[in-house]
């Protein structure tokens, strides 16, 4: 399959590609249809050393929350 694009739409394209990503995926991404996000857009990220802090605050969130019954 043989897509054309100016040069322009290949220029913004190529701008918003990020690392890891095929053109494809770039694509997907905008259309809203990405089937997943790549684990390089995870990886290495936390860049602090208050992961404990963070944690407790996710808990004390999570603990706030109500649950929901749902019927099938």
């Amino acid at each position: 399959m043989v897509i054309s694009l100016s040069d322009e739409a290949y220029a913004a394209l190529k701008r918003m590609k990020r690392e890891g990503e095929s053109f494809s995926d770039v694509v997907l991404r905008l259309v809203g249809q990405a089937k997943y996000r790549p684990l390089s857009e995870f990886a290495g990220r936390w860049a602090g050393d208050d992961i404990d802090d963070v944690f407790d605050i996710i808990m004390r969130e999570r603990e706030k929350a109500e649950s929901r019954e749902v019927s099938i």
